[in-house]
């Protein structure tokens, strides 16, 4: 991915608890990488952003999506399912970020093309850690796609 001068790298994050989003909030708040997030609290919201349908028609493009498993309306499993099988979407990276530890969880998701699996951390800074860790690999180190609608 070719970041433009002056253009934010676009997140979005798919999480329903509201500590989680403020964390996550703060840990890209205090990012070297020109970010902005976006976020929406459960799956149905999460496809319609994708798609800009509805309020989301002049949504960006996100470069990264980081989504929950456990969503009310449609669960990450299912968004992800459909982002995957969807050709102008399958492309956007899928971080899952999860408190789950299942393997079972773990297996699926990778089966559904999941680009990384991650347990959230209970501690505050590990969590913040984590988000940070999550930016940097995919905004400084991994090439991501071309952020054209093809």
């Amino acid at each position: 991915m070719e970041i433009e001068l002056g253009k934010p790298v676009e997140f979005l994050l798919a999480e329903d608890n509201p500590g989680d989003v403020r964390l996550t909030k703060e840990a890209l708040r205090d990012s070297k990488v020109h970010n902005n997030l976006n976020v929406v609290s459960d799956g149905v919201e999460a496809l319609a952003f994708l798609r800009r349908e509805g309020k989301y028609a002049s949504a960006p493009r996100p470069d990264v999506v980081l989504l929950d498993l456990n969503l009310p309306k449609k669960d990450g499993r299912e968004v992800l399912a459909e982002i995957k099988s969807d050709p102008s979407l399958k492309r956007i990276p899928v971080v899952i970020i999860t408190s789950s530890e299942a393997e079972q969880d773990i297996l699926r998701t990778y089966d559904l093309h999941a680009n990384c699996y991650v347990t959230k951390p209970v501690d505050l800074d590990q969590f913040i850690k984590v988000i940070q860790s999550i930016e940097n690999f995919w905004l400084t180190i991994v090439k991501l796609p071309s952020t054209s609608d093809d």
